[in-house]
């Protein structure tokens, strides 16, 4: 996928500033050296601060520590960032996988409070500056959890579900305003996220994937900078991608 666009890079080498949650591993550390790649400079968050600064220094970027579910965390990450250009909430996950009857309401609390709660606190604390830019973009990385449903994910989908409203509310309330609003939806990617969501069971984890050529972090990465860097009158609402083996989070094509 073409990222660069002639009418859309600035004079120079060096795009606006970048914010990038959950950015220490997975799809959130793709993005980050993607987006290095396409000359953007970098403020990089995540709650595993010595992951997050070895990346920042790798990349020549800056990297904090920040648990986007607690304001006082946000408000403090954020503060130095009063000329960001783009905005990528990405941290987010899933924990447990057990029906409604058997749910933990403390991984229920937890998905609602860091897919749901945190990107709502993190955009809210850079909108004013993603306006003032004159080309803010909110891309919010969702999942395709965010527009069906299956067994045992009442807590992960309802999160997603939740993020789905969010992009769409965003679009009504900012219209004619210039910051754009897109939603990125994978399907199966395979990151240690599995791994997470079933508390380091290592054999369950592998069996999602087993079969499957799951999409990467780097697709991901691929779609996230192709939409960052359209020209600043185009905006692409929502960008659904799933493995070639997967329809939907229930019907999967595996090799024997």
């Amino acid at each position: 996928m073409k990222a660069e666009s002639g009418a859309d890079k600035p004079s120079g080498s060096t795009r606006g500033l970048a914010v990038v949650t959950g950015a220490s591993a997975g799809i959130g550390e793709a993005i980050a050296r993607r987006l290095a790649q396409e000359g953007y400079r970098l403020l990089l968050g995540a709650r595993r601060g010595d992951q997050v600064q070895r990346l920042a220094a790798e990349l020549g970027a800056q990297g904090k520590v920040v648990d986007v579910s607690d304001e006082a965390s946000v408000a403090e990450f954020c503060s130095g960032a009063g000329d960001a250009q783009i905005l990528i909430n990405n941290a987010g996950g899933a924990r447990g996988a057990d029906p409604v009857a058997d749910a933990e309401s403390a991984d229920w609390r937890w998905m609602w409070e860091v897919n749901v709660l945190g990107l709502m606190q993190v955009t809210r604390a850079l909108l004013p500056a993603l306006e003032a830019s004159g080309r803010g973009h909110i891309i919010n990385i969702s999942s395709t959890a965010g527009l069906e449903v299956y067994e045992g994910g009442a807590g992960y989908t309802s999160a997603k579900h939740a993020v789905h409203a969010i992009c769409q509310t965003l679009r009504l309330e900012l219209v004619g305003r210039p910051v754009r609003v897109t939603e990125v939806s994978p399907g199966m990617v395979q990151t240690d996220f599995a791994l997470n969501r079933y508390g380091g069971d290592r054999e369950r984890a592998a069996a999602v994937y087993r079969g499957v050529t799951a999409l990467t972090a780097a697709d991901i990465a691929d779609v996230v900078a192709f939409a960052a860097t359209r020209p600043p009158h185009v905006n692409l609402d929502q960008i659904v991608l799933r493995p070639l083996q997967q329809a939907t989070a229930y019907k999967v094509s595996r090799r024997e």
